[in-house]
């Protein structure tokens, strides 16, 4: 289906800009980075995080495709677009069965009808009929993908199912490295890309988080033989979203590695010279968002890899 030249790293991204951002209490439940706050007026400082971020990634040249979010049905985790969908290089859209009953409602037309102004849809996926049997997979949350080498690091947990993660690999010739991951209170983390990621020439890995020594050896060696410098960053720095980093480029193809400030304050000296060794460093605040939403900068960057359509 796919080719084995696909990139890693892309300079389109899609948001959803938020209407209705709020905690959201269906999600809270197996979601320990989710905090309900006192901030008032939630929506509208969400709003003002959500535009800075955008403008500091299109500062630096990479294209991003800004939806707004509709009013109803009421979504309060717009913000986070790639757990429900992704997009390959060969022009294939992938829509994913969602944990939280109205997070499914995240799935609308209107984004793609936007998408397909600008990229070729070609192709589509369907795996949300998995919802019905309470099966789940959340897209590019329960899965930080090395497309170039066609591996698909997963945790496992109540919204990543192992028998879908295998369906997922086999259908996107895929290889599949799941493993179990905990918090310091031995909870199983929520999403893959809270305790990972995935560059093009490293990866940031929360590796205590693997309580199984011999998953987390199988995760260390799938990496470096792979390529990937492993940059370790410990319980406290994934606390503050440290894993929820991605890799993207621009226009011009210049790589670049976009994390929160939040994020970016957790690293440490040597720590912030390995990755800038890389690649530049973009952080913005999103301290909002990531309080009552439990997800940071790479939750709300769904990437696009999809063919751009040629100008007539």
């Amino acid at each position: 289906m796919l080719n084995n030249t696909d990139r890693q790293t892309t300079s389109h991204l899609l948001m959803i800009r938020p209407v209705a951002f709020d905690y959201n209490a269906e999600t809270a439940v197996n979601n320990a980075f989710q905090q309900k706050s006192v901030t008032k007026n939630i929506q509208q400082q969400a709003a003002l995080e959500f535009d800075r971020f955008v403008e500091k990634l299109r500062a630096h040249d990479i294209d991003v495709t800004v939806v707004p979010d509709t009013p109803i049905p009421h979504t309060p985790d717009s913000i986070f677009p790639n757990n429900w969908i992704s997009f390959h290089e060969d022009g294939s859209i992938v829509l994913y069965p969602m944990y939280a009953v109205n997070r499914r409602a995240e799935r609308k037309q209107h984004v793609l009808d936007t998408l397909v102004n600008k990229f070729e849809l070609l192709n589509r996926l369907d795996f949300t009929e998995a919802e019905a049997q309470n099966r789940f997979l959340e897209g590019t949350g329960s899965m930080v993908l090395d497309r170039t080498n066609r591996i698909a690091y997963a945790c496992l947990s109540p919204r990543t199912e192992l028998a879908l993660l295998n369906e997922w690999c086999k259908a996107l010739q895929y290889q599949p490295c799941a493993f179990y991951s905990v918090d310091a209170n031995g909870n199983e983390i929520y999403h893959t890309n809270v305790m990972m990621c995935v560059a093009d020439q490293y990866a940031v890995i929360c590796l205590e988080s693997i309580p199984d020594a011999g998953e987390r050896q199988q995760v260390v060696d799938k990496l470096t033989s792979n390529g990937k410098k492993i940059i370790e960053i410990s319980y406290a720095q994934m606390n503050a979203f440290a894993g929820n980093m991605l890799q993207v480029q621009n226009k011009q193809g210049e790589p670049f590695l976009i994390m929160s400030s939040c994020a970016y304050n957790a690293l440490t000296p040597a720590q912030i010279e390995m990755l800038e060794q890389k690649n530049r460093i973009i952080h913005s605040d999103l301290s909002v968002i990531e309080t009552n939403g439990g997800g940071s900068a790479r939750c709300m960057m769904a990437e696009v890899f999809l063919p751009l359509k040629e100008k007539s």
